[in-house]
């Protein structure tokens, strides 16, 4: 671990005001399209499945339409699963896996679950290659009550009619080296404190409920994505950026105290999963592979554990 004190917006150990927060959201620029990478491919898979626009987020004068995707033959006798990607905006395989499982996977669970997918919560922070919201506020820290982000917000009146049903949620994230070198420090310099930049780990690992852990149906996913990509090893201390190797390739966090996007159902069996898209032995390919072998083996196993 290194300890770093430069950020290029505020004063080191004063936390960002609004003055700081626009500097911040000045300096952001957009490097890809989600209407061309996203929402063409949506618009392909309407003859397959119900799409729907169930909020929309606008920055200045930018409307982005959240989507989601539902199976077509929806039935109330069904186990119902969630997906959800792009929570955080520039982890790209969560976006384009749970897209890349809806085109060529989807249709080998109809009759056997309700499938509810949002491969992009956070349209407007995928097209800036972005962690945060334009306010500067982390999506995935803010999935509780009142919620003050639009992102999260929308999702959770999208999930709440049937929260109570959902057997499966599946939180489709990576782990980057953009994580040290410039978020742990951007949330520093917001915070007005020093960064502490934790080693970023090479592979692919899952992130469950401590409350519900579920460390049976875990391994389950991680074996199978051990076919497509490499599993993070724990470090010297055990652990993976921080937090405790519980089994191999499994920490642990509580979902519902932090805010987490895979606490904010009731689900049986929930799971993070966090790719390392960096590594020189993934390609993006392996990336977006390894996201759709942790769906379908996640489904898999709660269809067998039901």
């Amino acid at each position: 671990m290194t300890t770093t004190a430069f950020y290029p917006v505020g004063t080191a150990g004063i936390p960002w005001g609004d003055a700081e927060r626009e500097l911040w959201l000045a300096r952001q620029r957009k490097q890809r399209s989600y209407a061309d990478d996203v929402l063409s491919v949506v618009e392909h898979l309407r003859t397959r499945f119900d799409v729907f626009e169930y909020g929309r987020i606008e920055v200045g004068l930018e409307v982005y339409p959240q989507v989601a995707l539902r199976s077509r033959n929806w039935r109330e006798d069904l186990p119902s699963v969630l997906v959800t990607g792009g929570v955080h905006g520039y982890e790209t395989s969560g976006v384009h896996g749970a897209l890349q499982f809806l085109d060529k996977n989807a249709e080998r669970w109809d009759d056997q679950v309700n499938l509810l997918v949002v491969p992009c919560v956070s349209p407007w922070a995928y097209e800036r290659v972005q962690r945060w919201n334009a306010q500067a506020i982390d999506p995935n820290r803010s999935f509780r009550a009142d919620s003050p982000v639009a992102e999260s917000a929308a999702l959770m009146r999208l999930i709440a009619p049937v929260k109570d049903r959902i057997l499966l949620h599946v939180d489709l994230h990576e782990t980057t080296d953009t994580d040290a070198s410039e978020f742990e420090p951007a949330r520093a310099a917001r915070d007005g404190k020093t960064s502490e930049r934790e080693t970023v780990p090479d592979g692919f690992y899952l992130c469950g409920d401590s409350e519900n852990p579920q460390l049976d149906f875990q391994q389950a996913v991680n074996t199978a994505v051990a076919k497509v990509t490499h599993i993070a090893p724990a470090d010297e201390h055990g652990e993976i950026i921080g937090s405790k190797v519980v089994a191999p390739g499994v920490i642990l966090y509580a979902y519902k105290q932090l805010g987490l996007c895979a606490g904010m159902t009731n689900a049986r069996y929930t799971t993070t999963t966090e790719v390392y898209p960096d590594s020189p032995r993934a390609t993006p390919e392996q990336c977006n592979a390894a996201q759709v072998a942790a769906v379908e083996a996640a489904i898999g196993f709660a269809l067998s554990h039901a």
